[in-house]
């Protein structure tokens, strides 16, 4: 049973709660002490009050699978700005609210893996049934989020997004990480983008875009992915000619098409030739959508 499928029952520590108006609690962490002082705020956070919030959103978002609930609430995504310069952090549930991200333009950063084969094919997932926003979407191998803990937040050379990377594609598709070293990953770019879900549920995201090619062993998590293939051009373009026509049912993630349509196939080429480095633009933050 992989780490996300497991659910915790928390006994509250012999602690007084800090009040809500604490600066441990703030957004913003102006210097190195009150962030160290944040990391340990919001591990007091989780196993304080994890079963309280669960029960309180519990009572408006009954038909959420327990896992995708839990991980709402104990994800801490990192907080942007458009220069993404970090403001602070919030939970993966305030974040993905359309309503917080309109009215308070809430904007975390992101990461959206493309692993490619020996072969150069490259690696695409469904997710899952049970995620909250764009479920059964197809998109590229893995989309997620640094969180705000200490190693996810190393800007240097994208090295806290290359960690939470390797994190991630053995959460979702139990690739081991000697399969997938940290720098073997090329950061390429970045972009900004908006994009709703349904009426409740949406993204707004400065994404890395990751790229590495490994031969790995996938081992999917049923909590995170619906399916997996590897896709060559041609197979990519059938894909989108059918989500583009309806067909099947088929729809892509908003990320993964705007990846595709402004950069993926000139990337490929790169891919082949084995000259990914003459494509990295890490200065340009690409506002699309």
């Amino acid at each position: 049973m992989s780490l996300s499928s497991r659910l915790y029952t928390l006994a509250p520590p012999k602690l007084c709660a800090l009040p809500n108006n604490s600066p441990l609690f703030s957004r913003k962490y102006p210097s190195t002490l009150t962030r160290s002082l944040g990391f340990a705020s919001q591990s007091l956070r989780a196993s304080l009050s994890f079963s309280t919030r669960a029960t309180v959103m519990g009572d408006t978002d009954v038909g959420m699978d327990a896992v995708q609930r839990r991980l709402m609430f104990e994800d801490e995504c990192i907080l942007v700005d458009e220069n993404d310069r970090v403001v602070g952090h919030d939970t993966k549930y305030n974040c993905h609210l359309m309503e917080k991200i309109e009215s308070e333009n809430l904007l975390h950063r992101a990461f959206s893996v493309f692993l490619f084969n020996s072969k150069y094919e490259l690696l695409l997932q469904q997710r899952s049934a049970t995620k909250v926003t764009f479920p059964l979407v197809w998109t590229n191998t893995c989309c997620s989020h640094p969180l705000y803990r200490e190693s996810e937040l190393i800007d240097e050379n994208a090295l806290g997004t290359r960690n939470a990377a390797q994190r991630k594609l053995l959460d979702e598709l139990g690739i081991p990480a000697e399969d997938v070293p940290v720098d073997q990953f090329i950061p390429l770019g970045r972009m900004l983008y908006k994009a709703p879900s349904d009426g409740k549920w949406g993204e707004h995201e400065l994404d890395y875009l990751l790229f590495i090619v490994r031969d790995v062993n996938v081992n999917p998590n049923p909590d995170e992915v619906a399916d997996v293939k590897y896709v060559n051009r041609d197979e990519l373009k059938e894909l989108l000619r059918k989500a583009d026509a309806g067909e099947e049912g088929l729809k892509l993630s908003p990320w993964f098409r705007l990846v595709v349509d402004n950069f993926l196939f000139k990337w490929w080429d790169h891919v082949e030739k084995g000259t990914l480095l003459e494509a990295a633009d890490m200065k340009t933050i690409h506002k699309l959508a």
